[in-house]
């Protein structure tokens, strides 16, 4: 059976962890976390947020131990519409990662609370 998008965020277990783009920020400098855009390049490029590294949902895995190696590390996950976020979110825990969010608001919401 094909699942929609929907649906298939709606069977991510255990749900990730969703913040505000406010309470990511204030926790980001609290714990010196990280923000990661997992937009494409272009998309990054176009409407970056202060701080914020791009790593690309496609690669995430990949280059994630490259930049963050200790799994207590909060991370703070975004993208365009909270789709790519999420799925991120989940691979993320499944490598270990222990401490994952994800912004669920728009882009300008994100920029202006980095900014």
């Amino acid at each position: 059976m094909l699942l929609t998008m929907q649906e298939r965020l709606a069977a991510i277990d255990p749900p990730p962890r969703k913040v505000t783009a406010a309470e990511a920020a204030k926790e980001k400098a609290e714990l010196n976390g990280f923000v990661v855009d997992v937009r494409e390049p272009a998309e990054h490029a176009s409407s970056p947020a202060k701080g914020a590294i791009n790593i690309p949902r496609g690669v995430l895995e990949m280059k994630m131990l490259e930049l963050v190696s200790d799994p207590g590390t909060p991370i703070f996950l975004h993208c365009a519409s909270g789709a790519r976020a999420m799925l991120a979110a989940e691979q993320l825990a499944k490598m270990g990662y222990q401490h994952v969010a994800v912004m669920t608001c728009d882009v300008p919401t994100i920029q202006k609370a980095f900014n």
